[in-house]
């Protein structure tokens, strides 16, 4: 038998405790491990999941990076889309996010309202052209549904082009049509403005008034063209009475390209509960945003905030409504673990986590996107006779805009002819005072 030296007893209190916090510090570390061993299972089914159905995002703006980093000269060494390191977005990181589908975002701010927008907004979708033409093995141009599906058994990603701003097609149903024979597939109805036939979500914050009350006789004529030509009805960053105007009157289901829901975070760019009630009733798609602002209305927020937003509108509008649009190159703060585009298997594994069904995942990484898109191409009708009669002349703005075919231009130069020949006459006769 041995006998412990002199001051090396342990009080039999203090070895109980030791045990105790020893058995603690091993339950945790066995649950930790546990988690970290279901999180990595968690991921491998996301990917295994998105090797056959991958993401279609619905909103990226890396061609208005291209134009601000490098005036869309593609082919300057450091605009190289396999090595650009300063952009949300490159060949690599879409290769490990399985991103599979792309609308890409040709953009331009409303300051080119009633001046040059249309020249670039050609310019932009140009630049979404030549990059599927500089880098044929990654990305595929496509315009319809069955294409998409067709670039994901390439290997590439199906590229698709949305235009955001209604101001960029200068109220012209013939811009419109020439736009979608150039390859535009939606179109978002107001940027950060009202059009003369639509307001935006400005509006309903108070920072602007309300011009159309929604839709003017003419925006609802335009929706009435997009769905005949077969173009989605994008309604980000419109009004709520624009929503409800177009959910009303589409023939087809519309989408919300980049936006999240209002319950979770109020900020007058994402969709209230009201509104998602009428994307259920109507089959159509909420591509929810990751920007930060939009996601906990704080300038920091976390990937579980992202998921409860998919949450909360599957919950209200179902399923089939849910769909990601994360705005990336668009925006300049984003949740941790979704800084850049290579993070989806991440987003998905945590849906995986809150016992998302295979099914659920993969309508939100595509199917819910395609058939959408599908049910667009079935309402559209090039058989039908297009939309023909303009906007009135009293609707549109603009010291740089000519007047040629409408009825009043003759009457307009008579009367500004007459308003000179005022002027001159009073001039002259100050002078002789």
């Amino acid at each position: 038998m041995s006998v412990p030296l002199r001051g090396t007893e342990v009080p039999k209190q203090l070895w109980k405790q030791i045990s105790g916090d020893l058995e603690m510090v091993i339950i945790w570390w066995f649950w930790s491990l546990l988690a970290i061993c279901a999180s990595d299972s968690f991921r491998d089914q996301a990917v295994a999941i998105m090797r056959t159905t991958p993401v279609i995002d619905g909103h990226n703006d890396l061609p208005w990076q291209l134009l601000n980093l490098f005036n869309n000269q593609l082919l300057r060494p450091d605009a190289d889309l396999n090595k650009l390191a300063q952009t949300h977005t490159n060949i690599p990181k879409l290769k490990a996010g399985f991103v599979g589908g792309q609308f890409w975002s040709a953009y331009m701010p409303c300051d080119t309202q009633d001046k040059d927008a249309v020249k670039r907004i050609l310019e932009q979708m140009d630049v979404i052209h030549r990059m599927c033409q500089l880098y044929p093995e990654t990305f595929m141009c496509v315009t319809n549904s069955s294409d998409i599906l067709q670039a994901f058994r390439r290997g590439k990603v199906a590229s698709l082009i949305g235009v955001e701003g209604g101001h960029l097609i200068d109220s012209s149903l013939g811009v419109l049509r020439t736009l979608y024979h150039l390859g535009m597939r939606y179109l978002t109805l107001t940027h950060n403005c009202n059009t003369p036939w639509a307001d935006n979500w400005l509006v309903d914050r108070g920072d602007d008034e309300a011009e159309s009350q929604g839709l003017s006789p003419f925006g609802k004529r335009l929706l009435n063209e997009m769905n005949r030509l077969g173009v989605m009805i994008d309604l980000s960053h419109v009004s709520v009475a624009t929503m409800k105007d177009a959910l009303q009157i589409s023939r087809a289901p519309v989408i919300f390209s980049h936006s999240s829901a209002y319950s979770l975070c109020p900020h007058r760019r994402n969709v209230p509960d009201d509104v998602l009630q009428l994307v259920k009733n109507t089959s159509s798609l909420v591509m929810v945003n990751f920007f930060n602002n939009f996601v906990s209305c704080s300038d920091s927020a976390t990937l579980p905030q992202v998921a409860d937003h998919l949450d909360h509108i599957k919950k209200v509008a179902g399923a089939g409504a849910v769909g990601l649009g994360g705005d990336y190159d668009g925006v300049t703060m984003l949740p941790v673990g979704l800084e850049d585009v290579s993070k989806y298997p991440d987003l998905i594994a945590e849906l995986l986590r809150r016992n998302w069904t295979e099914t659920e995942v993969r309508g939100l990484l595509a199917d819910n996107l395609i058939r959408v898109f599908s049910e667009v191409e079935l309402v559209s009708n090039n058989m039908q006779s297009p939309e023909e009669v303009p906007i009135t002349l009293k609707e549109l703005d603009g010291s740089c805009r000519t007047y040629y075919g409408y009825s009043q231009a003759h009457s307009i130069h008579l009367q500004t002819g007459a308003l000179v020949a005022s002027l001159a006459s009073l001039l002259f006769r100050l002078h002789l005072l």
